[in-house]
C-alpha cells in the first residue's frame, strides 16, 4: 500500500469520525488529581442531553473512537457511565439518540420476604444486607447493615438465598434431627449455608443489635446516648442496574426526646466500587442535633481501627465472627474468615471520630463513631463500604492497605471528575 492510499484511508477514518461525532453531544471529563481515576461514575442530566439532541429517546455514550460506553439513566433523570481519566488529564466521550447495547448487568438486589424481609444487594465486588419488618416482629435483634463478602465478579445473593433456604435440605436435616443424626444434619446444612466459603465468599460478619457496617444512627442525652434505628418497615427500588442499584428505605416512628421522628435511607451501590453511598433524612427533629455513623468494633481485634476526622474517613479490620460454627466444626470453617475491612467517609465538616465503649453488644466492646450535627430541613450525606482481603480482584491484606483505598475514595468525593457538555 503505497502512502497515498494510506493517506485517503486515514482521510476517510477522519471523515467518519467527524460526521458521527456533529451526531452526537460531546462530553469532556477532567480529572484534576495527579493519578489515573477508573471505576468511578460521572453524572449528568439526562433531559438536558436530550434538548441538545432533539429527541425524547434513549442515550447511547461513547468514547473518542465510537466505542460504546455502559450507561444508565437513573431514577432522577441522570445519564451516568464511568470514563477512564489519566492523571490531570481530560477524556473526550458522545452522547447521541440510540437505543444502547443490551448490556450485563453488574448490581442487583432485592427483598428477600422469603428470609424474613432481609433486603439484600450487591455489585461486581461487594454485598451487603439490612433487615426488614418480619425480622422485627420475631423478636430478633439485627438493626445494622450486614457483610457479605464476596470474591467473585458474578453476582450471587439469589444463589446463596437458593441454597441456604432449599426446603428439601431442610426437609432431610430434620429428618436426620428426628433420627438423632444432628452431627449429620449439622453437615449437611454446612454444605448448602451462606455461612460457609463454597468459592464465590461468605457471610461471617455478626452484626445483632449494633450499628454493624456503617449505620447512622440519631444521638440523645446530650449526645451519650445512641438511639439504634431497628429495622426498615417499607422500600422502594428505585435503580436495578446495568451500572447502578439505589433503595429508598423507610423506618418506622420513634420517639426520641419528646419528638416523633421518621428516618429515611436512600442507598446507591455502583458498579466497580466498595462503598455506598448514602443519604439519611430524619422528620420530625426540631433542630440541630447530633448523629453518628457507627461500625462496630468485635472483641478478637479491639484495637484494629483507624480514625482520621480530618480526611473524612474511619476503618477497622474485623476477623468474623469466631462462634459462628459449632465448636466442632470451627477449627476447619473459621480459617476462611480471612480479614473484613469496613469503613466510612464524612463528607459533611466538621466530623468528629472516637471510640465509644459499650456494653451489652454481644461479642463486642463498642463502636468506632463518627458524629456531626444534623441540620432540619437537610439531608446527611456518607459512604460505607468493605473489602475482604480473599477476594483475588483486590490486594487487601493489611489494615494499613484499607486506609490508602479510604483515604484515596475521600480525595475522590472532594475532588470529583469534572464533566463538560
Amino acid at each position: 500500500m503505497d502512502m497515498k492510499q494510506i493517506l485517503t484511508i486515514v482521510a476517510a477514518c477522519v471523515l467518519s469520525v467527524s460526521a458521527w461525532a456533529a451526531d452526537g453531544v460531546k462530553v469532556t471529563v477532567q480529572n484534576p488529581l495527579n493519578h489515573d481515576r477508573t471505576d468511578e461514575m460521572v453524572e449528568i442530566d439526562a433531559a438536558a442531553l436530550r434538548r441538545r439532541l432533539k429527541t425524547e429517546g434513549s442515550l447511547v455514550v461513547t468514547d473518542a473512537d465510537g466505542h460504546e460506553v455502559p450507561s444508565q439513566v437513573t431514577w432522577n433523570g441522570r445519564l451516568i457511565f464511568q470514563p477512564a481519566v489519566g492523571a490531570k488529564a481530560k477524556s473526550v466521550y458522545y452522547v447521541k439518540a440510540g437505543q444502547p447495547q443490551p448490556y450485563e448487568s453488574r448490581v442487583h438486589g432485592r427483598q428477600f420476604p422469603e428470609r424474613v424481609d432481609d433486603m439484600a444487594w450487591e455489585n461486581d465486588l461487594v454485598a451487603f444486607r439490612t433487615y426488614g419488618p418480619a425480622l422485627q416482629r420475631s423478636g430478633e435483634r439485627a438493626w445494622g447493615y450486614d457483610i457479605w463478602n464476596k470474591r467473585t465478579e458474578r453476582l450471587v445473593i439469589e444463589d446463596r438465598y437458593a441454597l441456604e433456604l432449599d426446603p428439601e435440605v431442610a426437609n432431610v436435616s430434620r429428618k436426620l434431627r428426628k433420627m438423632g443424626r444432628d452431627a449429620l444434619a449439622q453437615e449437611l446444612y454446612y454444605a448448602v449455608s451462606y455461612h460457609v466459603d463454597h468459592g464465590n465468599g461468605m457471610d461471617c460478619y455478626k452484626v445483632g443489635p449494633t450499628l454493624g457496617a456503617g449505620t447512622t444512627a440519631v444521638l440523645a442525652a446530650n449526645g451519650q446516648e445512641i438511639v439504634y434505628p431497628k429495622c426498615y418497615t417499607a422500600y422502594e427500588i428505585l435503580d436495578r442496574g446495568p451500572l447502578r442499584f439505589t433503595v429508598r428505605l423507610t423506618y418506622e416512628k420513634t420517639q426520641i426526646e419528646g419528638n416523633t421522628v421518621t428516618e429515611t435511607r436512600l442507598i446507591t451501590l455502583d458498579a466497580g466500587s466498595h462503598m455506598n453511598r448514602c443519604v439519611v433524612t430524619y422528620d420530625g427533629l426540631p433542630q440541630k442535633w447530633p448523629i453518628a455513623t457507627g461500625i462496630i468494633v468485635h472483641n478478637e481485634n479491639p484495637s484494629a481501627y483507624v480514625l482520621n476526622p480530618k480526611a473524612g474517613y474511619m476503618g477497622y479490620e474485623d476477623l468474623g465472627d469466631v462462634n459462628q460454627y459449632r465448636e466442632a466444626w470451627r477449627e476447619q470453617l473459621n480459617k476462611d474468615f480471612g480479614r473484613i475491612y469496613v469503613g466510612t467517609v464524612c463528607t459533611s465538616q466538621p466530623c468528629e471520630m472516637a471510640f465509644r465503649q459499650g456494653e451489652g453488644l454481644p461479642g463486642a466492646i463498642g463502636h468506632i463513631l463518627a458524629t456531626t450535627a444534623w441540620q432540619p430541613r437537610t439531608a446527611y450525606t456518607y459512604y460505607f463500604g468493605t473489602a475482604w482481603s480473599r477476594n483475588p480482584r483486590t490486594d487487601f491484606q493489611r489494615l494499613a492497605d484499607w486506609e490508602a483505598y479510604l483515604s484515596r475514595f475521600a480525595e475522590h468525593t472532594r475532588q470529583p471528575l469534572k464533566v463538560n457538555f
